[in-house]
């Protein structure tokens, strides 16, 4: 099959690494994984040339935004937030959402695709540092100003520099399931995965030490991810009150106890899912949801689809 092409913009003075996130995503070649087609990817820019990069890096680009066209995926690896936008790069953008493609944006590239309109309405998410900007600037968008990730279908928008490659990994698992995107994940050394809803950041640093009892517990949750689970009962293994261990948790987490415990385990369905041998009530018993309905429910809620729907979209690939 023809490979879902990738086109990712680069701009003077950025940072490779929101770049090269995309370029090491989407651009090695995955011998390992079994998947009847995979990415390639172009680097385009609204001027191209020889752009300068921090750290006195030359970057050579010799496509301009007519790259976009054609494009499956879009990806703007940041923008300088405080420059206007190219109407040429801003019409090629709305050219690609009208025929369909899929725009991503990592870090400030937010500003780009706000620029452009089609955030208007909706959520999105930017590095918390330009979340107040973001949301001055653009008044129709509703600007989350905690979460790692926002997948608002056709369109995807990310926090700083390293949710970016939470994104990434989000959309292979969205086009490819849980198995391959855990495949890649463990090539780049990086957490299979991390919830869009996740917190950016820690708002309330703990003490050294202090947050050795949830490290702990965290790890026995793991491992016996099938088991009853109640926040009083965790906070037991940790020796703290459950409201010491619910704060210090949710810091060192992101979440809420029981929302990771069900996250996690809807997380450990997916592969049982794709592979299509066990009923539906076997997968939730395997994963410890006491019930096929609870299970369906929590399913719905966090992945927006049915575990039917979700099997039988990868069944198919």
């Amino acid at each position: 099959m023809t490979p879902h092409r990738v086109v990712a913009l680069a701009y003077p003075g950025m940072t490779a690494f929101e770049l090269s996130i995309a370029i090491e995503v989407f651009g090695l070649r995955r011998p390992e994984v079994k998947a009847p087609w995979w990415y390639s990817i172009e680097v385009c820019a609204a001027s191209p040339g020889r752009l300068p990069l921090v750290g006195g890096v030359m970057l050579d680009v010799p496509r301009g935004v007519e790259a976009i066209d054609g494009a499956d995926t879009v990806i703007v690896a940041g923008w300088p937030v405080r420059s206007d936008v190219p109407k040429p790069l801003v019409e090629a953008l709305q050219r690609a959402h009208a025929r369909g493609a899929r725009l991503v944006s990592i870090c400030s590239g937010a500003f780009v695709l706000a620029a452009t309109g089609l955030l208007d309405g909706r959520r999105a998410a930017t590095h918390w540092r330009y979340a107040d900007a973001l949301a001055e600037r653009y008044p129709p968008i509703v600007v989350d100003r905690d979460v790692l990730y926002v997948d608002d279908g056709r369109i995807l928008t990310s926090a700083g520099s390293a949710a970016g490659i939470d994104l990434c990994l989000h959309l292979i698992r969205s086009d490819h399931g849980a198995d391959v995107a855990n495949r890649v994940a463990r090539r780049l050394v990086v957490p299979a995965h991390r919830d869009g809803g996740q917190a950016q950041y820690i708002e309330r640093p703990v003490a050294a030490g202090d947050d050795e009892g949830v490290h702990r517990v965290l790890a026995w949750m793991t491992e016996h991810l099938t088991e009853p689970m109640t926040v009083a009962g965790l906070a037991a293994r940790a020796h703290l009150s459950e409201r010491q261990f619910s704060r210090r948790f949710r810091d060192v987490t992101g979440m809420p106890p029981i929302e990771w415990v069900v996250a996690s385990r809807i997380d450990a369905s997916l592969p049982l899912l794709e592979a299509g041998s066990l009923a539906l009530d076997e997968v939730a018993s395997r994963v410890g949801f006491a019930t096929p309905v609870t299970y369906r429910h929590h399913f719905r809620r966090r992945m927006r689809t049915s575990p039917t729907s979700y099997r039988k979209a990868f069944l198919a690939l």
